[in-house]
């Protein structure tokens, strides 16, 4: 998104609780739109793959047992880079001004006369809770609920009063609250509330990591312990959390608890991530490859402004016909020069992007195959010249069979593909595949594996830690070659590729 259509100052954004889908449209537009971006460790892995490669990239941290920068050297950061005159995100977990300290750090803009705005984020405090099932309010159990800091306990922000909690009744939520747990237990029931009231921890929530555990006030700590419950973690107490077991929904989707790792081009990627995503999935994205059209492009040139002299137009991906219609765009070529000319897709995604257009494919293999498609060519096209439009790269299967049945083509380089260069969410997603985070890395192309090998250099114990889903056999040798467990989507579709993933996870 261009910078122009907002004004260059500092937004303090709210990322929400981890889940992509849950951060605001505003929030992803601006961040979109971002030149630097100050960001602290709560913010979602999915949601990170939205800031530009352009943009300066600065971590401040602020996780619990982690080192961060002091919030001194925060509201700094934020000034310097707000007297710059760009367009600065300071992207924070959750809503910047639940317990997120953007207070401060709008008082400290304000002070150095710098302008600012504020974009709110869906809280942890409610989101977290409703992905587990516990609503925080409900008729008959609680009609108020309270959000406390679990951070206080360590001194930073004073006593928590949990005798004016007890009295208060209603739903307790302590966000930060794993390492201070004993505490609140304690404290609570010190304050006069009954040791079987119901108490949940939440660790991870909206997240592929999300895990609960139902309990009670004089047990949460010991079963959350057996439980090997760590930070990030929210504590619910009250009698909301027993509807838990009849209202808990997201661990239903066909996907949910797994992590995948999309190695599509960015511009091809939002189909196959909102697709996985409805799925209950957690999507990182790190585009492999990106497309480039050709300096010289006098071949091209020629081909389009002599479209009446072949009776058919190959396509084989959706990268390749939307380089066609940008290049038609460029040459100012009528789209009435189609006209007379057959239509050729090797599958269903890439005869959409015709139909967009108002131009219907003549002919689509059954099979979304290179080799189908040729042999499919050779039979009903004899006598006519083809012109074939796709990556410099392409596979040989395509030509083979238009060779055998002698059928006059010209093969045109529309466009090629270059890996990436590594950049700050190339690193990110490094340390996460050493981690092993990731259940499954899409690759939906030979090129993609070859991009993924390149920009990550992984090693062989990285490469144990996922499952490659891929589409093609071409693209499962090309992954199996490099030492990856492979999975075949049956039919190269998104939906056969999402498929592919439930039924392996045990979902179908």
């Amino acid at each position: 998104m261009e910078n122009q259509y907002f004004d260059k100052k500092v937004y303090l954004i709210g990322a929400g609780p981890g889940d992509a889908g849950l951060m605001t449209v505003k929030g992803r537009e601006l961040l979109a739109a971002a030149e630097t971006v100050i960001y602290d460790a709560l913010a979602g892995d999915g949601i990170m793959g939205f800031i530009p490669g352009t943009a300066k990239q600065i971590y401040v941290g602020k996780r619990s047992g982690f080192h961060s920068a002091s919030q001194e050297e925060i509201n700094r950061i934020l000034v310097e880079e707000g007297k710059k005159g760009g367009l600065v995100v300071r992207l924070k977990g959750g809503d910047p001004f639940v317990f997120g300290r953007g207070g401060e750090e709008a008082q400290a803009l304000r002070e150095n006369n710098i302008p600012f705005e504020i974009v709110p984020g869906v809280t942890s405090a409610v989101a977290v809770p409703a992905y587990s099932g516990i609503p925080v309010t409900h008729r008959g159990l609680a009609s108020s609920f309270h959000v406390i800091t679990g951070h206080s306990q360590a001194g930073n922000e004073g006593a928590i009063d949990y005798e004016a909690l007890v009295r208060a009744g209603g739903t307790l939520i302590f966000l930060m609250g794993a390492g201070a747990a004993p505490e609140i237990c304690r404290g609570l029931m010190e304050a006069g509330m009954a040791g079987g009231t119901p108490a949940a921890f939440l660790q991870e929530g909206t997240t592929a990591g999300q895990r609960t555990v139902l309990s009670t006030l004089q047990r949460l700590i010991e079963d959350g312990k057996e439980a090997g419950i760590r930070p990030p973690a929210v504590i619910v107490v009250g009698e909301v959390c027993n509807l838990a077991k009849v209202c808990s929904w997201s661990g239903e989707r066909g996907l949910a608890g797994k992590k995948v790792l999309v190695t599509r081009p960015r511009e091809r990627a939002s189909q196959m991530t909102a697709r996985l995503r409805a799925a209950g999935a957690e999507v990182v994205e790190l585009p492999a490859v990106e497309i480039e059209l050709p300096k010289d492009r006098s071949a091209i040139q020629e081909a389009l402004a002599r479209l009446g002299d072949y009776g058919w137009l190959v396509f084989t991906s959706p990268s390749g016909a939307e380089v066609f219609f940008e290049l038609m765009g460029e040459m100012k070529t009528d789209i009435r020069a189609l006209a007379g000319v057959k239509l050729a897709v090797i599958g269903r995604a890439t005869g959409e992007m015709f139909v967009k257009h108002g131009i219907y494919p003549d002919y689509m293999p059954g099979q979304y195959y290179a080799k189908d498609l040729g042999e499919g060519l050779s039979e009903i096209a004899k006598g006519e010249r083809i012109l074939i439009l796709r990556a410099e790269k392409g596979s040989p299967e395509l030509i083979k069979p238009l060779q055998k049945a002698g059928i006059e083509y010209r093969d045109i380089a529309l466009y090629h593909t270059r890996y990436p260069i590594c950049n700050a969410q190339t690193e990110r997603v490094k340390k996460l595949l050493t981690g092993q985070c990731f259940d499954y890395v899409t690759f939906t192309s030979g090129s993609t594996v070859r991009g993924f090998m390149e920009t990550l250099k992984p090693s062989a114990e990285m490469l144990r830690g996922f499952k490659a889903v891929c589409i093609g056999e071409e693209t499962r040798k090309a992954a199996a070659a490099c030492g990856m467990d492979c999975i075949t989507a049956l039919i190269p579709t998104m939906d056969s590729l999402a498929e592919c993933m439930k039924k392996d996870a045990g979902n179908i």
